[in-house]
C-alpha cells in the first residue's frame, strides 16, 4: 500500500479516537448524557448524524454494486429513500422529539412506548428491545462485512482481520464517548461522504470525451442499462420505492429526532439533511453506471461489483487522495455501526438492566453497563459476518424491512392517532416482524417464484402491521385518561416549540 493512503487513513482514525475522547471528557457522566447527549443536538449535527447513520457503507458499496450490475432501473431505490427521508423529517421528527420529552423523559424508543400507553405489562418495552437487538445484530453485522471487504480487496489483509479492525476503531469511540461521540463522528464521516460521492464520479467522467460517449458504451454493454423503466416490472419498481417506507421505523436514525435541541431546530436539520442526501444518492448511482462504463472501456475486469468505488479511488487519484476516498468508506460503514451498538445498548441497559436485573442501579453502573453492552452486541455481530458471502444489500434490506414493518406504522400511528392503545401497538408490532419474517423466509410464493424475489417485504409488512394496529385498537377498549392527557400536552408542546 502507498505511503500517502497509509497517512491518510491514519488521520481519520486518529479524528476518530480524537472525538471519541473528547465526547468522553463532556458528556458521559449519566445515562441521558450517554445515550442521547443531553438533547442538545444542533440542526447540523442531527442532519448529517441522521444521514450518515442512515446510509452506510450501502450507499458507497452496495447501491454502486447495484447500478453496476443493472443500471438506472436502481434510481427508484434512491428517490423512494429520498422521500421517505423527507416525509420522516414532516411526520416524525417534530412531534417526536416533544412527545418523548411529555412522556415522562423517554430516552429509548421502547421506554417511549411503554410510557406513551401506560402499559403496565412491560411488553412495549421489552418485545421492542428484542426487535431491535435481534434486528440491528444483522444490521450491524453487513456494516462489518462491508469494512471487511474493504481491508481485503484495497489492503490486502485478511477479511477476518478487517472485520476486527473495522469493528476495534468503532466500538473504541462509541464505548467511551458514547451518543456524542457518535453524533459527532457521524457528521465529520457524513462531510467526507459528500465529498467523496462528488469527487469519485466526476472525475470517472472525464475519462470520456462527452455524456454521449459515456451512454455509447453503456449501451454497448446492454441497452436497457440506461433506461429508468427496462428490465423492471410495477412491481419492482413499487419494491424498490417502498424502502422510503422503512424510514419511520429506524431507531438508529428517529433517536436523532429525540436529541436535537428544540423542534423548532426541526425545518433547519431538515434542509439540510435533505440537501445532503440528494447529492449522495445522484453521486452513488453515478458511481455504479460511471464506473462500469469506465471499466469496460479500459478492458478492465471486476470480481465483486460492490467493489466498485474501491477500484476507482485507487485507480484515478493519487495515494494521498485515494487514502482519504477509502476513509470514506469506512466514515459510511462506522457511522452506522456505532449508531447501531449505542441504540442496542441503550436498549439493554435501559429496557432489560435497569427494568429487570437492578432497578436502582446507580448511574455510573448504568453507563458502564452500557459500554459493556456495546462490546457485547459488537463481537456477536462479528460472528455473523464471518459468513464472507453475505451480500451488503441483502443483509440492510432484511433488516431494514424488520425495523420499517414492526415499528414504522406504531410510531406514526402513536404520534397521530390518539384512540392507538396498546394492546394495538403490541398486535401491530409484533405482526409486522412476523409477516417480514415469514415473508423472507417461508414457503410463500408468487408466480413460481419465491414472495421475496417479487415484492419487497417491507409492503405486506406495513399493510398487516398498520391493519392489525386499528383493528385491535377498535375492537378493545380506549386508552385511560392518562394517555388522553399527555397526548394532548404533545399537540400543545408543539403548537408552542413551532410558534417559538
Amino acid at each position: 500500500m502507498e505511503i500517502g493512503t497509509l497517512v491518510s487513513l491514519a488521520l481519520y482514525f486518529i479524528a476518530m479516537l480524537g472525538i471519541g475522547l473528547y465526547a468522553y471528557r463532556t458528556s458521559t457522566d449519566d445515562v441521558s448524557g450517554y445515550m442521547l447527549g443531553g438533547r442538545k443536538l444542533s440542526p447540523g449535527l442531527t442532519a448529517l448524524s441522521a444521514g450518515a447513520s442512515d446510509m452506510s457503507g450501502w450507499l458507497l458499496m452496495g447501491l454502486p454494486g447495484a447500478v453496476f450490475i443493472s443500471g438506472f432501473s436502481n434510481m427508484w431505490l434512491g428517490l423512494g429513500l429520498f422521500l421517505g427521508a423527507f416525509a420522516n423529517y414532516i411526520l416524525v421528527a417534530p412531534r417526536l422529539r416533544v412527545y418523548t420529552e411529555v412522556a415522562k423523559d423517554a430516552i429509548t424508543l421502547p421506554e417511549f412506548f411503554e410510557n406513551r400507553f401506560e402499559d403496565g405489562s412491560r411488553l412495549l418495552r421489552v418485545i421492542p428491545s428484542v426487535v431491535i437487538i435481534i434486528f440491528f445484530t444483522l444490521y450491524t453485522s453487513s456494516g462489518v462485512v462491508a469494512g471487511g471487504k474493504l481491508f481485503e480487496s484495497s489492503f490486502g489483509l485478511s477479511y477476518e482481520l478487517g472485520l476486527y479492525i473495522t469493528a476495534g476503531v468503532v466500538v473504541t469511540y462509541t464505548l467511551f464517548g458514547g451518543f456524542l461521540a457518535v453524533s459527532m463522528t457521524d457528521f465529520v464521516q457524513g462531510c467526507i461522504m459528500f465529498v467523496a460521492l462528488i469527487m469519485v464520479p466526476i472525475v470517472a467522467f472525464f475519462d470520456f470525451s462527452s455524456t454521449s460517449e459515456l451512454m455509447s458504451v453503456a449501451r454497448g454493454i446492454d441497452p436497457t442499462l440506461t433506461s429508468i423503466t427496462s428490465g423492471i416490472t410495477i412491481v419492482g419498481i413499487i419494491s424498490a420505492m417502498s424502502w422510503g417506507l422503512g424510514y419511520f421505523g429506524q431507531p438508529h436514525v428517529i433517536v436523532r429526532f429525540m436529541a436535537i435541541r428544540s423542534v423548532g431546530d426541526v425545518k433547519t436539520a431538515r434542509r439540510i439533511g435533505m440537501s445532503w442526501m440528494f447529492v449522495s444518492v445522484i453521486g452513488a448511482l453515478s458511481t455504479g453506471f460511471i464506473g462500469l462504463a469506465y471499466m469496460t472501456k479500459n478492458g478492465l475486469s471486476l470480481e465483486d461489483p460492490e467493489t466498485i468505488f474501491i477500484v476507482l479511488s485507487q485507480l484515478l487519484f493519487h495515494p494521498l487522495i485515494g487514502g482519504f476516498l477509502l476513509a470514506a468508506i469506512l466514515a459510511a460503514i462506522m457511522s452506522t455501526i456505532s449508531s447501531q451498538l449505542l441504540v442496542s445498548s441503550s436498549s439493554l441497559t435501559e429496557d432489560f438492566y435497569k427494568l429487570f436485573v437492578r432497578r436502582s442501579a446507580s448511574q455510573k453502573e448504568l453507563v458502564l453497563i452500557g459500554r459493556l453492552s456495546v462490546v457485547a452486541v459488537a463481537l456477536v455481530a462479528i460472528g455473523f459476518a464471518y459468513d464472507r458471502s453475505s451480500s451488503v444489500l441483502s443483509l440492510v434490506s432484511n433488516a431494514w424491512a424488520g425495523f420499517g414493518a414492526a415499528f414504522g406504522p406504531l410510531v406514526v400511528m402513536s404520534l397521530f392517532w390518539k384512540r392507538m392503545n396498546a394492546k394495538g401497538a403490541i398486535a401491530g408490532m409484533i405482526a409486522g416482524a412476523v409477516t417480514v419474517l415469514l415473508w423472507i423466509y417461508g414457503p410463500i410464493t408468487i408466480g413460481g417464484a419465491h414472495s421475496s424475489a417479487v415484492l419487497y417485504e417491507i409492503i405486506p409488512g406495513v399493510i398487516v402491521s398498520t391493519l392489525t394496529t386499528i383493528i385491535v385498537s377498535l375492537l378493545t377498549a380506549p386508552p385511560g385518561p392518562g394517555v388522553r392527557e399527555s397526548f394532548a400536552k404533545m399537540e400543545k408542546a408543539l403548537e408552542d416549540g413551532l410558534a417559538s
